[in-house]
C-alpha cells in the first residue's frame, strides 16, 4: 500500500515539477488553444484562445516514469499503459494538426476511429490470450455474468474504448472538469484493482490519478494549460483498459456517468437537431447547457465534481459488495 501511495504522490510532485517549464515552453512556441468561432461556443471562451494546450504530454510523462520505477510491470499494468500511451498518440496527432493547421477539426473522425479500433484489437487479444481475461460481461449489480466469445467480446472492447475515450475528450471542455472527473475514476479504479489483488494495476492508476491532480493545479478556473485531445484521449483509454483488466466493463457505465451523460447529450442532441430541427439542450455537451443556462463555470466544475464522487462510491460499493458478499 506505501509504494501505491508513493507512485501517486511522486507522480503529482513530478507534475508540479515539471509543470512550469513544459507550459512556458508551449507558449514560447505557440501551441496555443484554437477555440471555435462565436456562436458554436458560450462567449466566455473566446478569453482561452491561445491558451498553451497538450498538456497531456505532461500526465503521460508524470504517470510512465514513477510506474516504470516502483511497478512490478505486470501483464495487466503494461496492457494498460500500452493503451494509454496509443490513444494519447492518436490525440497527440489531433492536436497537433489543430495547431498547424489553425483549425478546430484535427484528424478526420474515421482515421481516429480506425486507430481505435486497432487499439481495442490489440487490447482484446492480449487480455485474453496473454492476461487471462475471460470473453464473458460481469453484470456486478446484479450478480449475472454473460458469456460472449471472442467477437462479441471484441465488439464490447471496442465499445467501451472509443467511447471512454471520446467520452472523456467531450467533458474536456470546462478548466479543470476532465482532470478532476478523471482523478475520481481513477481513484475508484485504484481501490477495485487494490481490493482485488492486483497491485501493479492500482499502482499504475494512482499514478494515473496523481498526475490528474497535479494538473489541476495548472489546469484550474482560469487554465494556465489545457490537456487538449492528448490529455483526454489518453485518460479515457487507461479508464477503459482499467475497466477491461478489472472485468468492470458495464460498471464504468456507473463509475464515469459523468462521461456518459456528456457523450449522451451529444448524441441526443444531434439525433433529434437532424430529426426534429430542434434542440433538447441549449447547447451540447451537458457543461455548455448549463453554462447557456447562467450557470458560472466554477459551478459547474464542482457540482460535477460532485456527482463524479457520489456515481464513484456507488460504482466501487457494487464492485466491493460483489466480489466479497
Amino acid at each position: 500500500m506505501s509504494r501505491i501511495l508513493i507512485a501517486a504522490i511522486g507522480s503529482a510532485a513530478l507534475m508540479l515539477f515539471l509543470g512550469p517549464k513544459f507550459i512556458e515552453w508551449l507558449r514560447n512556441n505557440e501551441v496555443g488553444q484554437f477555440v471555435r468561432p462565436q456562436g458554436l461556443i458560450p462567449s466566455g471562451h473566446d478569453a482561452k484562445r491561445g491558451t498553451p494546450t497538450m498538456g497531456g504530454l505532461l500526465i503521460v510523462v508524470a504517470t510512465v516514469l514513477p510506474f516504470l520505477i516502483l511497478s512490478g510491470r505486470s501483464t495487466g499494468a503494461m496492457l494498460v499503459i500500452f493503451v494509454t500511451l496509443a490513444c494519447g498518440a492518436i490525440g497527440f496527432v489531433d492536436d497537433y494538426r489543430k495547431i498547424v493547421a489553425k483549425r478546430s477539426l484535427g484528424l478526420a473522425a474515421r482515421w481516429r476511429m480506425l486507430g481505435l479500433a486497432g487499439i481495442s484489437l490489440v487490447l482484446a487479444i492480449v487480455a485474453v490470450r496473454v492476461v487471462g481475461i475471460s470473453t464473458t460481461l460481469d453484470l456486478q449489480f446484479i450478480d449475472v455474468t454473460l458469456s460472449l466469445g471472442p467477437i462479441f467480446y471484441f465488439v464490447v472492447i471496442l465499445v467501451v474504448v472509443s467511447g471512454a475515450a471520446n467520452a472523456v475528450n467531450l467533458t474536456d471542455g470546462l478548466d479543470g472538469l476532465a482532470a478532476g472527473t478523471c482523478a475520481v475514476a481513477l481513484l475508484v479504479y485504484t481501490g477495485i484493482a487494490f481490493v482485488s489483488g492486483q497491485r501493479d494495476l492500482a499502482m499504475l492508476s494512482a499514478t494515473l490519478m496523481g498526475s490528474c491532480v497535479g494538473f489541476l493545479w495548472f489546469n484550474s478556473f482560469p487554465a494556465q494549460v489545457f490537456m487538449g485531445d492528448t490529455g483526454s484521449y489518453a485518460l479515457g483509454g487507461a479508464i477503459a483498459a482499467l475497466a477491461v483488466v478489472t472485468k468492470t466493463e458495464v460498471l464504468l457505465i456507473i463509475i464515469g456517468a459523468v462521461f456518459v451523460a456528456e457523450a449522451l447529450s451529444v448524441m441526443v442532441q444531434v439525433v433529434v437537431f437532424r430529426r426534429y430541427r430542434r434542440r433538447v439542450f441549449l447547447m451540447a455537451p451537458l457543461h455548455h447547457h448549463f453554462e447557456m443556462a447562467g450557470w458560472s463555470e466554477t459551478k459547474i466544475i464542482v457540482r460535477l465534481w460532485l456527482i463524479a464522487l457520489i456515481v464513484g462510491s456507488i460504482g466501487f460499493t457494487l464492485y466491493f459488495r460483489s466480489v466479497h458478499g
